[in-house]
């Protein structure tokens, strides 16, 4: 029979697929000997069991009960007990990380008898008891009775009276809880349950739907998260921070999740229970003034955090409780840091022996590095500033300021940037967030809301900025010196520094671009950069090459690590002053206009190709000829159209529009581009391939790759292979020529083509697109985002590669073109070549190399050295 319910002292922490994060790591700080309060774990798998059949597992609910009785014998107290109660937390737990996305419930077993039973236990601590049993109410129900939460805010709010909640006595309190029992009664139509064990069913049930809430839904979409895992739920006994100031809870940090240095970093609050201090509902004291509240319990923390980080081998996120000056351990786990942190973080293990260096470069990623080339403030432009807060999550971030989540999206999707400005975030403002290029409050410390899920996105975040009063009913904040800032205002926030400035600040480079061009600053972050570079490219397989088309881009590919240029489009070279000598090659009408526009055109590519060969220094440069679809060339049918109607046309305008209508096509990316227009217009190729070879020779060194675009038929690569093999004879230059696939029929047939062709570069746009039936032009505004909430795909597959579908191409591809030719070498230059997950894809299939834009080169080079270890890892398990 299936187990679906384990005691903490049965896990540990390499159970995370089967108890969740919070579970496992609550049984391995349990099988280490530190203070955690006992409890059990219900499984994800009864969580998949109920989401799938819309009841529990057969065997749960006795599996549950006696695990219950067995805690109740532990602790000698049995659930919500009258006179002396055992109170428990329903807590969710998931595989990864989901801060703050799904519920907790906390204080299970309170009722109006054993509400007396905890006071008594508190040494008639009337106030207590009456603050922890509102709070069940409360959280009981906004997460499992579904009740608007404003509902228990505005009557906390009301009696409070701009009072602190600490400040509420305890027949307020008391007062409180009848208001809260009227507001579910009046909501829900029943009494709020008292029997505990009913609750504790209740709640549990609330965690397993709360895989599937909306918030929780859009934080998998955001953090590619399989949508399929389920949550685990962790049974604890309570431990209280709120019984009074010799009780509190707080989050700790074994070093800095914003920068990676060693030390103390958390918050604290005094006479608190657990979510008041990421809920940033009570500005936190910094962890280091626990010292002087509570020095045995700070002593005792430190030593865990010592013993954790050690065991863990990494960065620590610790949530604590400290009840009557005991302290107790309620959760673990690797931390979430930002994308500076990672690598300085990763380095600094290494130097203190805890890992190789293999594994540092293991972990970190490519989509970190991305963050760290994004801009920062301009040092020496002139800046307004009017806060500071606390540097929760780095970066520079300018936008208009906004003060709800529906509106930062709102504005978002008509293509404004936006800093959503609350007093504190919560769960609910998950999609402000995604849509805010930053988010700035005016309450919680780096352990909040805001801070923690800012920084697992990578989104700049000031946070704490106790300077400003927001109000979010007015949409203003006001900052000293009576500066108001409305919504729609523009403001800058440097999450790297917490300051805040009026208007927009200019950005520049960030420091990590200016490593990879040359001009490294001497600090620990480009330290840390560089030696994670270094070993990533002694470890990959893979080549990286850019997909570049000028000198200047060319140039840059090489100082960011390229090794060759894996695309050059030539239809790029052919725009501006240059696209008319195009359109009069296309609409040519005899031999002798056709050959004036090439010879016109021919100067013009050698010289092109020249520049690049020169920039690339001897590196392999992969030429695509022209490609694109006809229309990219030709006059607008409709303003042609127009103009020869008018009295104004001349004989030129009705013959170019008779032209254009002859050569119109309904859907043009799928019509004479590529290697049909090479053929069709006699000539075309062939100049551009004596351009190339004419720059060849001129170029020392250099080492061109002709590259034929859109091939379906073998024969297609063979009538063009052989003209151009007989033009680089003649100029004695040596060339591989070779084709795109992008077609899946090239692809499907790849075994034909291989026997004509010297190397495949994946063409994965135009593979995407044409295996999924997409226009790229037009879904992703039509109707992408509905795909997306639909779940029909998790992240769009022009971003990063359809492994079922177009992957399947891809391997069939290499294994049949490998199979014809053995030493075909293969790559891909699809925008692909730049995204992490498809690097991986690539490395996996066998491709000899990447190309990409050049800003994702070094994101490229980083994840091949990843996929390089992380195959040497499973390889040696």
């Amino acid at each position: 029979m299936a187990k679906y319910v384990y005691d903490f002292t049965e896990g540990n922490r390499n159970l995370k697929d089967l108890l969740g994060g919070k579970g496992a790591n609550l049984a391995e700080m349990t099988n280490l000997g530190l203070p955690v309060p006992p409890g059990f774990t219900i499984t994800s798998d009864a969580c998949r069991h109920y989401l799938a059949e819309g009841v529990v597992p057969d065997g749960l609910e006795q599996e549950v009960a006696e695990h219950l009785d067995a805690l109740e014998s532990q602790m000698g107290r049995t659930l919500g007990q009258a006179d002396d109660p055992l109170l428990v937390s329903v807590r969710s737990g998931a595989k990864f990380s989901m801060p703050g996305m799904m519920e907790t419930v906390l204080n299970i077993g309170l009722n109006d008898e054993s509400v007396h039973g905890l006071a008594k236990q508190a040494g008639g601590n009337d106030r207590f008891a009456w603050d922890s049993y509102r709070r069940l109410i409360q959280m009981f129900g906004k997460t499992v009775l579904g009740i608007d939460g404003d509902r228990f805010e505005e009557a906390l709010e009301a009696l409070k009276d701009r009072r602190q909640d600490t400040d509420l006595d305890a027949n307020e309190l008391q007062q409180l809880v009848e208001t809260f029992k009227g507001i579910v009664r009046e909501e829900t139509g029943k009494d709020f349950p008292a029997d505990p064990r009913e609750q504790m069913r209740l709640a549990v049930m609330a965690v397993f739907d709360s895989w599937n809430a909306p918030r929780a839904i859009l934080y998998r979409r955001q953090e590619r998260i399989p949508a399929d895992l389920g949550t685990a739920v962790n049974i604890v006994a309570m431990v209280f921070g709120n019984v009074g100031n010799d009780s509190g809870t707080g989050v700790a940090f074994t070093r800095d999740p914003g920068t990676g240095r060693q030390g103390l970093y958390g918050d604290y609050l005094q006479n608190a229970q657990g979510e008041d201090v990421v809920a940033g509902i009570r500005n936190t004291i910094p962890l280091e003034e626990l010292e002087r509240i509570d020095k045995h319990s700070y002593d005792e923390l430190l030593t865990i955090m010592e013993t954790l980080e050690n065991h863990y081998k990494d960065l620590c996120d610790i949530e604590f409780t400290i009840e009557r000056g005991k302290l107790w351990m309620l959760q673990t786990r690797v931390g979430k840091r930002t994308a500076a942190a990672a690598f300085c973080i990763a380095t600094q293990l290494v130097d203190q022996g805890l890992i190789t260096l293999d594994e540092a470069v293991t972990r970190v990623t490519g989509d970190q590095l991305a963050q760290l080339m994004f801009p920062r403030f301009d040092a020496a432009a002139e800046k307004k500033k009017i806060a500071k807060g606390m540097n929760a999550s780095p970066g520079a971030a300018v936008g208009k300021a906004v003060f709800s989540s529906a509106r930062a999206v709102e504005l978002a999707e008509r293509g404004e940037d936006v800093i959503l400005v609350r007093r504190e975030t919560n769960p609910d403002d998950l999609a402000g967030m995604i849509a805010a290029r930053g988010i700035l409050t005016s309450r919680g410390g780096k352990t909040s809301h805001a801070a923690v899920v800012a920084r697992g996105m990578g989104k700049t975040c000031v946070c704490g900025a106790e300077e400003l009063e927001v109000s979010t009913a007015e949409r203003t904040f006001t900052a000293p010196g009576g500066v108001v800032v409305s919504e729609g205002d523009v403001i800058s926030i440097d999450g790297t520094s917490g300051q805040v400035f009026l208007g927009e600040v200019p950005v520049v480079d960030s420091a990590v671009v200016e490593y990879f061009e040359g001009a490294a600053p001497d600090d620990d972050l480009v330290r840390a950069v560089d030696r994670i570079m270094r070993h990533a490219d002694a470890a990959r397989r893979l080549g990286v090459r850019a997909n570049a088309d000028t000198p200047d881009d060319a140039a840059r590919a090489r100082r960011f690590g390229a090794q060759g240029i894996g695309l050059c489009r030539t239809e790029h070279m052919f725009l501006g002053e240059r696209r008319q000598l195009v359109e009069d090659l296309v609409l040519a009408t005899d031999d002798a206009e056709r050959q004036a526009a090439l010879d016109a055109l021919e100067p013009l590519q050698k010289a092109d190709f020249t520049q690049i060969f020169e920039a690339m220094g001897g590196d392999p440069v992969t030429i695509r000829l022209i490609d694109p679809p006809l229309h990219e060339f030709l006059p607008d049918i409709v303003e042609l159209s127009v103009k020869a109607a008018t009295e104004e046309a001349t004989e030129k305008d009705r013959k170019l529009l008779s032209a254009v209508k002859r050569l119109h096509e309904q859907n043009p990316m799928l019509g004479l581009r590529g290697v049909r227009l090479g053929l069709v217009i006699p000539g075309l190729f062939a100049m551009q391939v004596r351009a190339i070879a004419q720059a060849a020779k001129e170029v020392p060194g250099a080492t061109p790759e002709i590259m034929i675009p859109l091939v379906a038929a073998v024969q297609e690569l063979e009538a063009v292979r052989d003209e151009a093999a007989g033009i680089l004879a003649e100029a004695g230059v040596e060339a591989l020529i070779g084709t795109m696939i992008e077609v899946p029929r090239a692809a499907l047939t790849a075994g034909q083509i291989a026997e004509a062709a010297e190397f495949f570069s994946f063409g994965t746009n135009d593979l995407t697109q044409m295996a999924w039936g997409f226009s790229r032009d037009d879904v992703e505004a039509s109707f992408f985002s509905n795909y997306l909430d639909l779940g029909i795909f998790g992240v769009s597959p022009f971003e990063s590669l359809d492994r079922e579908g177009v992957g399947r191409l891809i391997e069939i591809a290499v294994r049949e073109g490998r199979a014809a030719r053995p030493g075909l070498h293969l790559g891909i230059c699809g925008e692909h070549g730049g995204d992490p997950d498809s690097v991986h894809f690539c490395h996996e299939v066998g491709l000899d190399y990447v190309s990409c834009s050049p800003f994702r080169i070094p994101v490229a080079r980083l994840e091949a050295g990843r996929a390089a270890l992380a195959e040497t890892d499973s390889d040696t398990r």
